[in-house]
């Protein structure tokens, strides 16, 4: 029998946060860790109640207009979930088991008001917002589907849309068991998705993540299909290697459910629909007949980084406990000067940062001239014609496939350059970090160089480079494809010989492309600002934290008389390593 899923698992969960406790309760050792360190410990054991005792829940999160609600309603088979909303009207609804359905707004102030299921739309919904006296903190949907007997499903807002929305988001992430991640076949794995997963998915080790890629149906070959899925799954599992990656179409299976009109089968409607069955059968094999192993590993999880938080603490006082206050004065002392030489340190590694920098822009200006090299290649080859003198590809063929083609080929060349520095700049913080910490004989400095930090940076690199990709001034774009500008490259589309929309594409060429590679350089400009500001925060986070604990000893060493201090803190490690006793029975 797992371990997990046992009787004694939970009394061991219970038995840990007891003695955890009698840590928290200790006004003695609140005076010596700090009150506000005793507050994280309750509010993570607050989380841990929490998990314990609520039903198990599978979170679906994701990026605007990913389908993650669509996704949802196909599980269900039935329109729970609110679809085709805006983010100001999106709201957070946690759909859960009753006999009798219904549906209620919860309020931020704690009220909660009766809905129809009318009501969850996008228009009436934003009417019923203006009425309230406060925020809808969620919606409570109620429904008789017989696979909420088993879980709780939590549909969020899109990611990376309102900044309130992404904490409350945040919030039900940590108190989620499973994950499902919702991504889109059209848009193939964006920069700010994988900083997602790498930065809040990844480090909370979830048992189960499901990557959906959604809207399989809108690809037209099966060649197409298996390309998209190949390049999800191998960031996937660079990021979460234990990630279950599914191609599916939810508003296919929704209307097979339903009886409502399918999409269109270009050919590839077997391999989405069977996609589906297989989520649909791993749901019910690995997430509701494990989710009580699930759930207690994801308690264990918890605990265990509560723990060794204390432990840690603990015996950094404990260390500094066995000096007085002259010899605390003097490793002051001899920490602000650390401080200056990790200063000087990293002074001295920013014209070598700067170096960095540049090589991997003129390498990114050299692939892209390369790129466009063999994109004119192939802007020429369609131009071809057979042995009987006629076209090779038809005017309907140019006209259809022509633009998304180009725009593909350049989205995919920025990506590949993005994906491939992203990782060498990962690489280059830490390395700079590490030789720092050895340099100065400083505790490793890499586990501040953060995957969000480095995150940050591509993020804003990425912006930069999305903007050059959809300004080419061929196409009439801009950032967020207006109407407009569509309508200008409609006009190009109308005209029906198979030279014009090529013959358009080949005399901008040369200006497409200058244009693209100045922006490299203002993106790579972008990119050292930042990264020197990271650099930066290594110092500042160093030296913060250790004037911070350095002075808190002190104020310890006033107010506490050394054999109190060293009778608390073995008080408090004996408690805590019973409880990394009892930890080490449950493996990782």
């Amino acid at each position: 029998m797992d371990i997990y899923n046992n009787r004694s698992a939970a009394e061991d969960i219970e038995t840990i946060r007891a003695k955890m406790r009698q840590v928290m309760d200790d006004p003695d050792v609140a005076g010596i860790l700090g009150h506000d360190f005793i507050e994280e410990l309750k509010s993570w054991d607050a989380v841990v109640e929490k998990r314990s005792s609520e039903p198990f829940t599978l979170v679906i999160l994701g990026e605007f207009k990913r389908g993650k609600s669509t996704i949802i309603n196909a599980l269900l088979g039935k329109e729970l979930a609110p679809s085709n909303v805006s983010p100001e009207t999106y709201t957070i609804n946690e759909i859960s088991y009753d006999p009798i359905p219904k549906v209620e707004a919860v309020l931020e102030n704690g009220d909660r008001r009766m809905l129809t299921f009318r009501d969850i739309t996008r228009d009436r919904l934003k009417i019923k917002m203006r009425l309230y006296p406060s925020k809808i903190a969620y919606l409570d949907i109620r429904d008789n589907a017989e696979i909420l007997k088993e879980m709780r499903i939590v549909d969020t807002p899109g990611l990376s849309d309102l900044e309130d929305l992404d904490k409350q988001v945040t919030e039900y992430l940590v108190n989620a068991d499973a994950i499902m991640y919702a991504t889109s076949s059209l848009l193939p794995f964006s920069e700010t998705e994988q900083v997602y997963l790498a930065s809040h998915i990844q480090p909370q080790r979830f048992g189960m993540l499901y990557v959906l890629v959604n809207m399989m149906d809108a690809l037209n070959t099966r060649q197409d299909v298996d390309k998209i899925m190949r390049r999800f799954t191998r960031i996937s599992q660079e990021i979460v290697p234990n990630a279950f990656v599914y191609g599916i179409s939810g508003i296919d299976e929704f209307m097979r459910k339903t009886g409502g009109q399918r999409p269109a089968d270009k050919g590839t409607r077997e391999f989405y629909e069977t996609q589906f069955l297989k989520f649909e059968l791993s749901l019910k094999r690995d997430i509701i007949m494990q989710k009580d192993v699930i759930r207690t590993k994801r308690v264990f999880t918890m605990v265990e980084n509560m723990v060794g938080e204390t432990y840690a603490k603990i015996r950094m006082f404990a260390d500094m406990a066995e000096m007085d206050q002259k010899v605390l004065e003097s490793k002051t002392r001899d920490f602000d000067s650390q401080c200056e030489q990790l200063a000087e340190a990293l002074a001295e590694c920013k014209p070598k940062l700067h170096l960095n920098i540049i090589e991997m822009q003129q390498e990114a200006e050299q692939w892209m001239y390369e790129f466009f090299a063999k994109l004119r290649q192939s802007m020429l080859e369609c131009r071809q014609k057979d042995e009987n003198g006629e076209d090779i590809f038809s005017p309907e063929d140019i006209e259809k496939y022509f633009y998304s083609y180009l725009m593909e080929k350049v989205g995919e060349a920025y990506r590949t350059c993005i994906e491939c520095h992203r990782r060498r700049i990962n690489q280059f913080v830490e390395n700079i970090s590490r030789d720092l910490a050895r340099k100065l004989g400083l505790q490793d400095l890499s586990n501040v160089a953060q995957t969000a930090d480095t995150g940050r940076i591509m993020r804003s690199m990425n912006t930069n480079v999305q903007r050059s990709v959809l300004s080419v001034k061929l196409f009439g774009t801009s950032e967020t494809f207006p109407p407009a500008a569509m309508s200008m490259f409609s006009v190009i589309l109308k005209k029906k010989q198979t030279t014009d929309i090529i013959d358009i594409a080949l005399e901008n060429y040369d200006e497409i492309r200058i244009n693209i590679v100045n922006d490299i350089k203002n993106v790579y400009q972008d990119l050292e600002v930042k990264a020197l500001q990271r650099l930066d925060s290594i110092y500042h986070h160093q030296a913060e934290v250790g004037k911070e604990a350095l002075n808190q000893a002190k104020e310890v060493l006033v107010t506490f008389d050394g054999a109190k201090i060293g009778e608390t803190l073995s008080r408090a490690n004996s408690l805590v390593e019973e409880c990394i006793d009892i930890l080490e029975k449950y493996p990782d």
